[in-house]
């Protein structure tokens, strides 16, 4: 099964690389792209995809918000958290807001891949990094 994937980043190079990184892993797709919180709030509504991989810090509505939205109004979509802020404040924040993940931007793409499949799984997923702090989704 394939998974469906919308990246939500306002990089659009990095959406670009990330999109081709993904497109080439056995089972991945991406099926659209966001540039802001609002956009990708859109596009799950439009395309259905089974994954968001989220920006936490997007302009005009926040990934954080944008991810409160999406998982609340649609139960059966994904969110996994993709940034370069490994601050605890933004983790808590964004798994309270529902996400199912969180990877580190400089971790590498073998990483993502392995985050965005246990999540679509129904699994979830912290960078290592992050496991020190003592977070997980149900006590974020």
């Amino acid at each position: 099964m394939t998974v469906h994937i919308l990246l939500a980043d306002d990089h659009q190079q990095y959406r670009r690389n990330l999109q081709v990184s993904l497109d080439a892993a056995s089972g991945l797709q991406v099926v659209a792209e966001a540039e802001d919180g609002a956009a990708a709030l859109q596009q799950v509504r439009d395309m259905a995809p089974d994954l968001v991989l989220m920006d936490v810090a997007l302009p005009v509505l926040s990934g954080i918000e944008a991810t409160r939205q999406i998982t609340a109004n649609f139960p059966g979509v994904k969110v996994l958290a993709l940034s370069l802020h490994a601050d605890k404040q933004f983790v808590a924040a964004i798994l309270n807001a529902g996400a199912s993940g969180y990877v580190l931007k400089d971790n590498g793409i073998q990483e993502l891949i392995q985050a965005i499949r246990m999540v679509a799984a129904g699994g979830t997923y912290l960078s290592p990094e992050l496991v020190g702090y003592g977070l997980d989704k149900d006590k974020a």
